[in-house]
């Protein structure tokens, strides 16, 4: 999926955070890391979007996905991917 911009919200000292970091990495994803520790705009941000202080917190091009674990990605690239292929089509 070519998306225009990820950001994994993250707390470093987040087991699931770094979990999620794993997958994303050994899954050759582009994503920005963005600590919600040390940059309270972020961590305001990703309240915002996902309605939680819980990480990570995903956001790909909009959608969200938040406090998750690593299984549940592989389902949530491939719903994105689904819907950007519907969009396409139209």
């Amino acid at each position: 999926m070519k998306a225009r911009k990820i950001r994994l919200f993250v707390k470093p000292y987040c087991g699931w955070c770094r979990k999620a970091q794993r997958w994303l990495d050994a899954h050759d994803v582009d994503y920005e890391a963005v600590d919600v520790i040390a940059d309270e705009s972020a961590f305001d941000e990703m309240i915002r979007l996902s309605g939680q202080e819980l990480a990570p917190v995903l956001e790909v091009d909009g959608q969200i996905l938040a406090d998750f674990g690593p299984e549940q990605l592989p389902d949530f690239f491939k719903r994105l991917e689904t819907k950007n292929a519907r969009i396409q089509s139209h």
